[in-house]
Protein backbone atom coordinates (compact mmCIF):
# COMPACT_ATOMS: atom_id res chain seq x y z
CA UNK A 1 0.00 0.00 0.00
CA UNK A 2 1.28 3.39 -0.97
CA UNK A 3 2.17 5.74 1.53
CA UNK A 4 0.35 9.13 2.44
CA UNK A 5 1.88 12.10 0.58
CA UNK A 6 3.04 14.76 3.23
CA UNK A 7 2.65 17.94 2.90
CA UNK A 8 4.08 21.04 5.59
CA UNK A 9 2.68 24.20 5.60
CA UNK A 10 4.13 26.99 7.33
CA UNK A 11 1.89 29.64 8.67
CA UNK A 12 -0.50 27.00 8.62
CA UNK A 13 -2.82 28.22 11.12
CA UNK A 14 -3.40 31.54 9.49
CA UNK A 15 -5.92 33.26 7.00
CA UNK A 16 -4.49 31.22 3.84
CA UNK A 17 -2.25 28.59 5.16
CA UNK A 18 -5.40 27.18 6.94
CA UNK A 19 -7.10 27.25 4.18
CA UNK A 20 -4.79 24.96 2.23
CA UNK A 21 -4.74 22.30 5.19
CA UNK A 22 -8.26 22.24 4.60
CA UNK A 23 -7.52 21.75 1.14
CA UNK A 24 -4.90 19.14 1.46
CA UNK A 25 -6.63 17.15 4.16
CA UNK A 26 -9.85 16.89 2.16
CA UNK A 27 -7.34 15.31 -0.82
CA UNK A 28 -6.45 12.54 1.16
CA UNK A 29 -2.77 14.08 2.11
CA UNK A 30 -0.60 14.27 5.78
CA UNK A 31 -0.32 17.80 7.09
CA UNK A 32 2.23 19.27 9.13
CA UNK A 33 0.84 23.03 10.04
CA UNK A 34 3.85 24.92 11.05
CA UNK A 35 2.79 28.45 12.72
CA UNK A 36 4.13 30.29 15.93
CA UNK A 37 0.49 31.70 16.37
CA UNK A 38 1.87 35.34 16.17
CA UNK A 39 -0.54 36.38 13.81
CA UNK A 40 -1.84 32.96 13.51
CA UNK A 41 -5.16 30.88 15.39
CA UNK A 42 -5.58 27.32 16.49
CA UNK A 43 -9.18 28.41 15.98
CA UNK A 44 -8.61 28.19 12.23
CA UNK A 45 -7.24 24.31 12.68
CA UNK A 46 -9.57 23.43 15.33
CA UNK A 47 -11.29 20.84 12.46
CA UNK A 48 -8.25 18.96 12.17
CA UNK A 49 -7.40 18.76 15.81
CA UNK A 50 -8.23 14.84 16.03
CA UNK A 51 -7.47 13.75 12.70
CA UNK A 52 -4.64 11.26 12.65
CA UNK A 53 -3.54 12.77 9.74
CA UNK A 54 -2.73 16.01 10.78
CA UNK A 55 0.12 17.80 13.30
CA UNK A 56 0.40 20.93 14.66
CA UNK A 57 4.12 22.39 15.55
CA UNK A 58 4.51 25.42 17.17
CA UNK A 59 7.41 26.66 16.38
CA UNK A 60 9.22 30.16 14.56
CA UNK A 61 10.52 28.77 11.44
CA UNK A 62 13.45 31.57 11.88
CA UNK A 63 15.16 29.06 13.85
CA UNK A 64 16.26 25.22 12.18
CA UNK A 65 13.03 22.67 12.22
CA UNK A 66 13.85 19.02 12.49
CA UNK A 67 10.85 16.71 10.97
CA UNK A 68 11.62 13.04 10.99
CA UNK A 69 10.21 11.07 8.23
CA UNK A 70 9.51 11.94 4.25
CA UNK A 71 8.02 15.01 3.26
CA UNK A 72 6.75 15.78 -0.31
CA UNK A 73 6.13 19.39 -0.40
CA UNK A 74 6.47 22.15 1.56
CA UNK A 75 4.37 25.37 1.21
CA UNK A 76 6.38 28.22 2.76
CA UNK A 77 3.60 30.85 4.06
CA UNK A 78 4.62 31.80 6.89
CA UNK A 79 4.94 35.88 7.67
CA UNK A 80 2.88 38.73 9.05
CA UNK A 81 0.92 40.08 5.89
CA UNK A 82 -0.80 43.22 6.74
CA UNK A 83 0.67 46.84 7.21
CA UNK A 84 -0.49 46.34 11.15
CA UNK A 85 1.10 43.06 11.46
CA UNK A 86 4.78 43.85 9.94
CA UNK A 87 4.85 47.38 11.24
CA UNK A 88 4.49 46.03 14.43
CA UNK A 89 6.97 42.96 13.86
CA UNK A 90 9.50 44.44 11.73
CA UNK A 91 11.92 42.17 12.57
CA UNK A 92 10.35 38.68 12.78
CA UNK A 93 8.70 39.99 8.79
CA UNK A 94 12.67 40.26 7.84
CA UNK A 95 13.31 37.19 9.41
CA UNK A 96 10.67 35.04 8.40
CA UNK A 97 11.37 35.90 4.78
CA UNK A 98 15.45 35.27 5.05
CA UNK A 99 15.83 32.90 7.91
CA UNK A 100 12.68 30.83 7.42
CA UNK A 101 13.01 30.81 3.52
CA UNK A 102 16.82 29.70 3.72
CA UNK A 103 15.89 26.76 6.67
CA UNK A 104 12.37 25.82 4.96
CA UNK A 105 14.60 25.46 1.30
CA UNK A 106 16.93 23.88 3.40
CA UNK A 107 14.28 21.50 4.76
CA UNK A 108 13.13 20.64 0.88
CA UNK A 109 16.29 20.24 -0.23
CA UNK A 110 16.99 17.46 2.57
CA UNK A 111 13.82 15.76 1.97
CA UNK A 112 13.64 15.82 -2.05
CA UNK A 113 10.48 17.95 -1.72
CA UNK A 114 8.57 19.83 -4.18
CA UNK A 115 8.52 23.94 -2.39
CA UNK A 116 6.35 26.09 -2.81
CA UNK A 117 7.12 30.28 -1.62
CA UNK A 118 3.84 32.72 -0.85
CA UNK A 119 5.08 35.51 -2.71
CA UNK A 120 2.87 39.05 -2.73
CA UNK A 121 2.02 41.72 -5.08
CA UNK A 122 4.45 43.56 -2.77
CA UNK A 123 7.30 42.98 -4.88
CA UNK A 124 6.03 45.40 -7.32
CA UNK A 125 5.74 47.95 -4.66
CA UNK A 126 4.39 51.25 -5.78
CA UNK A 127 4.09 50.40 -9.44
CA UNK A 128 5.17 52.51 -12.62
CA UNK A 129 3.58 49.81 -14.82
CA UNK A 130 0.21 48.78 -14.95
CA UNK A 131 -1.53 46.03 -14.89
CA UNK A 132 1.55 44.10 -13.13
CA UNK A 133 2.81 41.31 -15.09
CA UNK A 134 5.53 39.06 -13.52
CA UNK A 135 8.30 40.80 -16.09
CA UNK A 136 8.21 43.73 -14.06
CA UNK A 137 10.73 44.28 -11.52
CA UNK A 138 9.11 46.10 -9.47
CA UNK A 139 8.96 49.91 -7.84
CA UNK A 140 10.24 49.26 -4.06
CA UNK A 141 11.16 51.74 -1.28
CA UNK A 142 13.88 49.33 0.70
CA UNK A 143 13.86 51.78 3.71
CA UNK A 144 10.97 53.00 4.23
CA UNK A 145 8.22 51.65 6.60
CA UNK A 146 6.90 48.73 4.13
CA UNK A 147 10.51 47.90 2.79
CA UNK A 148 10.03 45.23 6.01
CA UNK A 149 7.70 43.08 4.07
CA UNK A 150 8.50 44.08 0.71
CA UNK A 151 12.24 43.43 0.67
CA UNK A 152 11.50 40.57 2.87
CA UNK A 153 9.47 38.69 -0.16
CA UNK A 154 12.13 39.94 -3.00
CA UNK A 155 15.04 38.31 -1.09
CA UNK A 156 12.65 35.02 -0.44
CA UNK A 157 12.10 34.95 -4.00
CA UNK A 158 16.04 35.74 -4.66
CA UNK A 159 16.53 32.55 -2.52
CA UNK A 160 14.05 30.17 -3.81
CA UNK A 161 15.71 30.81 -7.26
CA UNK A 162 19.14 30.08 -6.11
CA UNK A 163 18.33 26.80 -4.39
CA UNK A 164 16.29 25.93 -7.59
CA UNK A 165 19.79 26.96 -9.94
CA UNK A 166 22.32 25.78 -7.84
CA UNK A 167 20.80 22.84 -5.89
CA UNK A 168 18.14 22.23 -8.26
CA UNK A 169 15.33 22.14 -6.01
CA UNK A 170 11.80 21.77 -7.40
CA UNK A 171 10.48 24.96 -6.29
CA UNK A 172 7.44 27.29 -7.49
CA UNK A 173 6.87 31.22 -6.69
CA UNK A 174 3.07 32.27 -6.11
CA UNK A 175 2.59 36.40 -6.69
CA UNK A 176 -0.22 36.68 -4.48
CA UNK A 177 -2.41 39.60 -5.01
CA UNK A 178 -5.40 41.14 -2.43
CA UNK A 179 -7.09 37.93 -1.21
CA UNK A 180 -10.06 38.21 0.94
CA UNK A 181 -12.44 35.99 2.85
CA UNK A 182 -13.65 33.93 6.30
CA UNK A 183 -10.65 33.72 8.64
CA UNK A 184 -9.42 36.91 8.32
CA UNK A 185 -8.97 38.34 11.22
CA UNK A 186 -10.83 41.19 12.48
CA UNK A 187 -8.53 43.53 13.23
CA UNK A 188 -6.08 42.63 10.81
CA UNK A 189 -5.92 45.86 9.49
CA UNK A 190 -6.15 45.62 5.63
CA UNK A 191 -9.17 46.91 3.84
CA UNK A 192 -11.56 44.35 3.51
CA UNK A 193 -11.41 43.37 7.20
CA UNK A 194 -11.18 46.98 8.18
CA UNK A 195 -14.55 48.08 6.25
CA UNK A 196 -17.04 45.00 7.32
CA UNK A 197 -15.89 45.54 11.06
CA UNK A 198 -16.59 49.40 11.08
CA UNK A 199 -19.56 48.73 8.72
CA UNK A 200 -21.11 46.15 11.07
CA UNK A 201 -19.93 48.40 14.07
CA UNK A 202 -21.88 51.38 12.36
CA UNK A 203 -18.84 52.90 12.89
CA UNK A 204 -17.04 55.92 9.88
CA UNK A 205 -15.31 53.98 7.22
CA UNK A 206 -11.79 54.65 7.07
CA UNK A 207 -10.78 55.72 3.75
CA UNK A 208 -7.40 56.77 2.89
CA UNK A 209 -6.36 60.01 0.19
CA UNK A 210 -9.90 60.11 -1.64
CA UNK A 211 -10.14 56.53 -1.73
CA UNK A 212 -8.94 56.88 -5.93
CA UNK A 213 -6.32 54.32 -5.30
CA UNK A 214 -7.46 51.23 -6.72
CA UNK A 215 -7.34 47.44 -5.53
CA UNK A 216 -7.84 44.00 -7.13
CA UNK A 217 -9.92 41.49 -4.72
CA UNK A 218 -9.55 37.72 -5.00
CA UNK A 219 -11.98 35.68 -3.18
CA UNK A 220 -9.66 32.66 -0.88
CA UNK A 221 -11.34 29.87 -2.46
CA UNK A 222 -10.06 31.24 -6.12
CA UNK A 223 -6.39 31.44 -4.76
CA UNK A 224 -6.16 28.19 -3.53
CA UNK A 225 -7.04 26.78 -6.36
CA UNK A 226 -4.50 28.76 -8.16
CA UNK A 227 -2.05 27.83 -5.83
CA UNK A 228 -2.58 24.43 -5.84
CA UNK A 229 -2.92 23.97 -9.84
CA UNK A 230 0.87 26.00 -9.43
CA UNK A 231 2.08 23.56 -7.08
CA UNK A 232 1.28 20.53 -9.45
CA UNK A 233 2.81 22.25 -12.46
CA UNK A 234 6.29 22.45 -14.25
CA UNK A 235 6.25 26.13 -13.93
CA UNK A 236 8.59 27.54 -11.28
CA UNK A 237 7.28 30.75 -11.68
CA UNK A 238 6.76 33.46 -10.46
CA UNK A 239 2.74 33.32 -11.35
CA UNK A 240 0.05 35.87 -10.48
CA UNK A 241 -2.96 34.61 -8.85
CA UNK A 242 -5.49 37.41 -8.07
CA UNK A 243 -8.43 38.95 -9.76
CA UNK A 244 -7.56 41.56 -12.45
CA UNK A 245 -10.73 43.64 -11.99
CA UNK A 246 -10.08 46.73 -10.32
CA UNK A 247 -12.19 48.08 -7.95
CA UNK A 248 -11.22 52.01 -6.48
CA UNK A 249 -11.33 51.89 -2.75
CA UNK A 250 -14.30 54.60 -2.61
CA UNK A 251 -16.31 52.04 -4.45
CA UNK A 252 -15.51 49.18 -2.43
CA UNK A 253 -16.74 50.97 0.76
CA UNK A 254 -19.66 52.04 -0.32
CA UNK A 255 -20.33 48.53 -1.91
CA UNK A 256 -19.68 47.32 1.70
CA UNK A 257 -21.99 49.62 3.13
CA UNK A 258 -24.52 48.32 0.83
CA UNK A 259 -24.40 44.99 1.47
CA UNK A 260 -23.73 44.96 4.89
CA UNK A 261 -26.86 47.27 5.62
CA UNK A 262 -24.90 49.48 7.50
CA UNK A 263 -25.66 53.25 8.76
CA UNK A 264 -21.88 53.97 8.53
CA UNK A 265 -21.12 57.64 7.01
CA UNK A 266 -17.26 57.63 5.15
CA UNK A 267 -14.47 59.62 6.72
CA UNK A 268 -11.17 60.35 4.74
CA UNK A 269 -7.78 59.82 6.26
CA UNK A 270 -4.21 61.27 5.08
CA UNK A 271 -2.93 58.35 2.26
CA UNK A 272 0.12 56.02 4.41
CA UNK A 273 3.38 56.33 3.36
CA UNK A 274 4.28 54.50 -0.08
CA UNK A 275 0.59 53.41 -0.17
CA UNK A 276 0.58 51.73 -3.55
CA UNK A 277 -1.91 53.93 -5.87
CA UNK A 278 -2.71 50.93 -8.07
CA UNK A 279 -2.38 47.51 -7.66
CA UNK A 280 -3.82 44.92 -10.82
CA UNK A 281 -2.64 41.70 -11.42
CA UNK A 282 -1.74 40.48 -15.08
CA UNK A 283 -3.24 36.76 -15.15
CA UNK A 284 -1.80 36.37 -18.77
CA UNK A 285 0.38 33.69 -17.77
CA UNK A 286 -2.13 31.94 -14.78
CA UNK A 287 -4.57 31.82 -17.84
CA UNK A 288 -1.86 30.30 -20.22
CA UNK A 289 0.18 27.85 -18.09
CA UNK A 290 -2.16 26.82 -15.34
CA UNK A 291 -6.01 27.18 -17.24
CA UNK A 292 -6.66 29.37 -13.98
CA UNK A 293 -8.48 32.57 -13.63
CA UNK A 294 -11.24 33.47 -10.92
CA UNK A 295 -14.35 32.83 -10.59
CA UNK A 296 -15.84 34.42 -7.55
CA UNK A 297 -17.63 37.78 -8.33
CA UNK A 298 -16.86 40.45 -5.57
CA UNK A 299 -20.10 40.93 -4.71
CA UNK A 300 -21.15 37.17 -3.65
CA UNK A 301 -17.41 36.67 -2.18
CA UNK A 302 -18.26 39.63 0.15
CA UNK A 303 -21.49 38.24 1.33
CA UNK A 304 -20.02 35.15 2.61
CA UNK A 305 -16.95 37.03 4.28
CA UNK A 306 -19.86 39.42 5.95
CA UNK A 307 -21.76 36.68 7.16
CA UNK A 308 -18.78 35.15 8.45
CA UNK A 309 -17.87 38.24 10.38
CA UNK A 310 -21.17 39.13 11.56
CA UNK A 311 -20.57 35.10 13.27
CA UNK A 312 -17.55 35.80 15.17
CA UNK A 313 -17.46 39.43 16.02
CA UNK A 314 -16.81 39.65 19.50
CA UNK A 315 -19.99 41.31 22.02
CA UNK A 316 -20.07 44.88 22.22
CA UNK A 317 -19.13 46.14 25.47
Amino acid sequence: MARKKVVMITGGAGFLGSHLCDWFMKKGLKVICVDNLITGSLENIRQHAKDKNFEFIKHDISKELRVEGPVDYVLHFASPASPVDYLNFPIPTLKVGSLGSHNMLGLAKLKKARYLVASTSEVYGDPEVHPQKETYWGHVNPIGPRGVYDEAKRFAEAITMAYHRYHKVDTKIVRIFNTYGPRMRIHDGRVVPNFIFQSLRNQPLTVYGRGEQTRSFCYYSDLIDGITRLLYSDIPGPVNIGNPVEFKIIDFAKLVIKLSGTRSKIVYRPLPVDDPKQRKPDITLARKVLKWSPDVKLRDGLEQTILWFKSHLPAER
